[in-house]
């Protein structure tokens, strides 16, 4: 992916690429501060998994660690030792792991390491031929369904993490766990995951484990729910300045997006009544009008179904028409023979979404997808070249 620094403001002389997502890493660094305050005392995690949600992940790690995150966090344990490989020294947790994920190479990277259980023996085996201890986080199932120990398995666990601790094999750092509902923060079955969470807790300490660290909130529960901070809280969405709930704005939460994608408009023609537009002609023109092509299409992570887009260009927002394609999309833009009176509109900015007021939002895009606003920033593809504000 080709990475672009660039000053804090354009200039009159900047020439950004002909397709770029532009990162203000300020925000990422506003939306830290934030949430590190929210969080207090409970510490941040800055989750950075899938290239930092499509931002990023270096520019954005190190700008969260500027701000007052204290932990990282990734899913895989080849992101994990991409960070260690950048000379990033922070704790970082990867928890999501397979039988044949690489326990040597992390444990010898110092990475903390989830484990639900069945990893309990393919780590300590790794931790005893690196000749180190590794560093492990136990998770418990409380209620999402996905990975984690079940409740009724729990007390096994910890008594087998328990003689693997004694035994100088591994060291359990944390208990973790994660919330299903909290972007609905109203619902009982979040009451529910504290409650089995804070019993697991006790369980893992009587059995004589000491960790420091209990994590169970993710964004939204950072955002919503006090009573999930315990320790330490693990904000992805919102350190992109995204909302993980449906009634509440970026605004709202104190946010500000990071991400601006915009291209150029690069055809610009007059056409008549009746028009098709793009595969299957779904869209034909009403009455003589002009159409704009927009060179971004599923390739660089625009949802093929989200037609009706917003697209912003010289100030005025039109919606996509017709099927997003491979590389481009079409607006019309309403107003006949522009071309033709020379008032083209080619080579004029053209902005998906961003951060400014008059700018649509990845909220609008997620809604023409049918999808979240978490999908639409991490799919922006590596064509896209990331360019950096505010480094």
């Amino acid at each position: 992916m080709q990475r672009v620094k660039s000053a804090a403001v354009p200039t009159a002389t900047e020439r950004l690429p002909e397709r770029a997502a532009v990162i203000d890493l300020d925000a990422i660094r506003h939306n830290v501060r934030h949430l590190v305050a929210l969080a207090a005392p409970a510490r941040l995690m800055a989750v950075v998994k899938a290239d930092a949600y499509g931002h990023g992940v270096l520019p954005v790690a190190r700008a969260a660690l500027e701000a007052g995150a204290e932990w990282l966090g990734v899913a895989h344990i080849s992101e994990a030792l991409a960070l260690r490989a950048a000379a990033i020294p922070v704790p970082v947790l990867a928890w999501l792991n397979t039988t044949d994920s690489d326990f040597a190479a992390a444990i010898a990277a110092d990475i903390d390491l989830g484990c639900s259980g069945w990893e309990l023996p393919l780590i300590a085996l790794a931790a005893q031929q690196q000749q180190k201890t590794a560093r492990i986080h136990l998770k418990i199932d409380t209620g999402l369904g996905r990975n984690g120990s079940t409740p009724t398995e729990w007390a096994e666990l910890v008594a087998r993490a328990r003689q693997a601790e004694a035994s100088g094999s591994v060291t359990v750092v944390g208990i973790f766990s994660h919330l299903a509902v909290a972007d609905e923060p109203d619902r009982v079955e979040t009451d529910e995951q504290v409650a089995a969470f804070t019993t697991a807790v006790a369980v893992a300490q009587e059995a004589g484990l000491s960790p420091m660290v209990r994590h169970l909130a993710n964004s939204a529960g950072t955002l919503s729910r006090p009573d999930t901070h315990f320790d330490l809280v693990r904000a992805g969405l919102a350190i992109y300045g995204l909302s993980p709930f449906a009634n509440q704005t970026s605004n709202d939460l104190g946010l500000r997006p990071a991400m601006t994608l915009r291209t150029l408009v690069s055809v610009c023609k007059d056409v008549p009544a009746g028009q098709g537009v793009s595969y299957g002609l779904n869209y034909r023109t009403t009455a003589p009008t002009t159409l704009a092509l927009i060179p971004l299409g599923y390739a660089d992570g625009i949802p093929r179904i989200a037609t009706g887009g917003p697209v912003r260009v010289n100030g005025v927002t039109y919606p996509v028409v017709g099927r997003i394609a491979m590389d481009q999309m079409v607006i019309d833009l309403g107003e006949a023979a522009l071309v033709a009176s020379g008032s083209s509109v080619i080579g004029a900015e053209a902005v998906l979404f961003g951060p400014g007021d008059d700018d649509a939002s990845v909220d609008e895009w997620a809604a023409a997808a049918s999808t979240i606003n978490y999908e639409v920033v991490t799919r922006i593809s590596p064509r896209v070249p990331r360019v950096y504000r505010n480094v």
